[in-house]
């Protein structure tokens, strides 16, 4: 593991030795994960191509904000349609997934990583979305793995952060040292169980994540504003954008998966930026990594 300061916070990460290919892959990882997460994915890769895994900020090995350590200015951001101007906001908290996108963005130019596919995992995935967003030249695509969205169901949003807010508020530092507690992490969204490994990584990883990062990520992600917001990103978005779906996922349903990835060209003219995995539930990198790394590598060829 090695670190870099971000932004005025420090982050962990990992980057593998450079290969012959002219495009570095980088993943981004989701909620309450960490870069972990990506391994069995990057071991089938990374004889192919540099990859990058790193853990965002509050989330794994990396720093939470400081109190002084982390002052940056609060663009507007405006997208357009048809050239025309249809919403413009200032970030206004450190938890948007546009404000992990800047850390992002800070990141690769830091490592002088100046062409790559970005890969994002649920969250992950919408933080993807908005690094390409900003960095056109230097992003060549971006590939979401369980991740969609773009409907907003005001009820069923309010459910799913008055869950999690409960969620974070039972878990004790000694919840990891509970005997068998790996076992219900290990069956918990996925179609079936992880190794106990994997599962003793996820008690490792809910437990330790920073509790305002946690918090705020879970806030600021599922407002109404943002996830209306993301449909109009990805129709923006010039480089391609594939999205890959567990058949099983509960957490992110394929239908909505399909939803968001409807709004990019791909979809329109092909309906082929839609891979769907069988028996896979929420996790796909961790339940179906031969398929997930297999998918990536067809996705760069066919764009190479």
């Amino acid at each position: 593991m090695a670190t870099i300061e971000v932004l005025g916070v420090s982050h962990a990460y990992e980057l593998t030795a450079p290969t012959s290919s002219p495009y570095a892959l980088v993943f981004v990882h989701g909620w309450l994960n960490s870069r972990a997460y990506w391994q069995p994915v990057v071991k089938r890769l990374s004889v192919d191509f540099q990859c990058l895994s790193y853990d965002l900020r509050g989330f794994g090995e990396s720093k939470p904000k400081g109190k002084s350590d982390f002052n940056r200015e609060q663009p507007a951001v405006t997208l357009k349609q048809n050239n025309l101007s249809f919403f413009t906001y200032y970030v206004d908290s450190y938890y948007t997934p546009y404000a992990y996108a800047c850390d992002l963005v800070a990141l690769l130019e830091q490592l002088n990583i100046n062409k790559a596919w970005l890969i994002g995992h649920s969250l992950g995935g919408t933080i993807a979305l908005w690094s390409a967003s900003q960095m056109s030249e230097r992003v060549k695509g971006v590939i979401c793995i369980n991740s969609g969205g773009g409907i907003y169901l005001k009820e069923a949003f309010e459910q799913f952060r008055n869950a999690g807010q409960k969620l974070l508020q039972i878990r004790p530092k000694w919840l990891s040292q509970m005997p068998l507690i790996d076992l219900i992490f290990a069956r918990d969204s996925v179609a079936r169980p992880l190794e106990r490994y994997w599962a003793r990584q996820r008690v490792i990883d809910f437990v330790s994540a920073d509790p305002e990062a946690a918090l705020g990520t879970l806030f600021d992600s599922t407002t109404e504003e943002e996830v209306n917001r993301l449909p109009q990103l990805v129709s923006e978005l010039k480089q391609p954008i594939y999205f890959i779906a567990g058949v099983d996922d509960k957490v992110m349903e394929p239908k909505y998966v399909k939803h968001l990835a409807s709004f990019h060209p791909l979809f329109q003219y092909s309906g082929e930026n839609v891979i769907e995995i069988p028996e896979c539930g929420h996790l796909a990198m961790l339940e179906q990594p031969d398929k997930v790394a297999s998918e990536i590598r067809k996705i760069i060829a066919q764009h190479s």
